[in-house]
């Protein structure tokens, strides 16, 4: 998310946050089923854990979601893709071989995608399948339509055909230079601690955000839609290199949009902690039952 856009959401989070508190809504109604952020860390919840993002293995995000890891799991493998791979979402490579380097103890990085990355780890690294797969923790909030683009999903989705509980983690920020990384590492312990204690995983993974303020003024962990989210289109910027040749960058333009109380994006705004489960069936079910009645008329 950039700067830019990343503070429009930041500035609706006074009155948002109060229309959760106050209001009977969705919104309100997962604040208290979900209560407070004090939860238990003392204790591992699952045997092993495998990580992945697409931000790359040196990204600040990924050292963040292995000190978070490490608090739940008996053991924490790393798997990730040695560069950023943002916008990849679960894509796979299938026309070029993949290369796994060993970074250190049970840490290594492949030349490819994040969801590579995931079917390297369970099928080729680890010793064993995984308790759980968690993705991120990415650098900028996944939002919205966003999701279907997002490589820090599309892991959790990988994870998600392969059977393993998966879950992918976002931090929101309004400067890029100044990621709260402190925000997601102090909170996603206990909030990943609740979600294992969840009847979720069956057919499933979630995606979870956290706002762009201190950890402690935090809001609530909410249930949420994906909703529309604040991607406005793709825009192609062309020009020509010092040699003549012409070449091009694609860019996310993003604006605010209306969405339902009870969508990420709007939980965000509000200050509190989202999570959105998701799941591959996308079809349009209005649509599909409107087709049906057109095409089953005569003509």
């Amino acid at each position: 998310m950039r700067a830019n856009d990343a503070e429009l959401v930041v500035n609706a989070v006074c009155l948002n946050y109060w229309f959760c508190r106050t209001l009977e809504s969705p919104c309100r109604l997962a604040l208290e089923n979900w209560g407070s952020h004090e939860v238990n860390t003392s204790d591992p919840v699952v045997n092993l854990a495998l990580i992945t993002n697409d931000d790359g293995i040196d990204a600040p995000g990924l050292v963040a979601l292995e000190e978070v890891a490490a608090m739940l799991a008996r053991e924490v493998w790393v798997v990730a893709p040695e560069q950023e791979q943002s916008g990849v979402s679960h894509s796979i490579s299938l026309h070029a071989p993949l290369r796994v380097r060993k970074r250190g103890d049970r840490r290594f990085s492949v030349n490819g995608t994040p969801a590579d990355s995931v079917f390297v780890g369970y099928r080729q690294v680890m010793p064993a399948p995984p308790d759980l797969l968690l993705s991120g923790i990415n650098r900028g909030a996944n939002l919205g339509v966003e999701t279907v683009f997002s490589g820090t999903v599309g892991a959790a989705m990988a994870g998600l055909l392969l059977g393993v509980r998966s879950i992918a983690l976002s931090q929101a920020f309004s400067d890029r230079n100044a990621v709260r990384w402190d925000t997601a590492r102090q909170l996603a312990p206990g909030v990943l601690r609740k979600l294992l204690r969840a009847d979720w995983a069956d057919g499933a993974c979630l995606n979870v955000n956290f706002p762009d303020v201190p950890a402690e003024r935090a809001g609530p962990l909410v249930v949420t839609r994906q909703g529309r989210g604040m991607m406005k289109a793709v825009q192609l910027t062309t020009r020509n290199d010092p040699r003549g040749f012409e070449y091009s960058w694609l860019n996310i333009t993003r604006s605010p949009f209306p969405d339902a109380t009870d969508s990420e994006t709007q939980v965000i705004a509000a200050g509190g902690i989202a999570v959105t489960p998701l799941q591959f069936e996308r079809t349009a079910e209005q649509v599909r039952l409107r087709l049906i009645d057109e095409l089953g008329k005569p003509a």
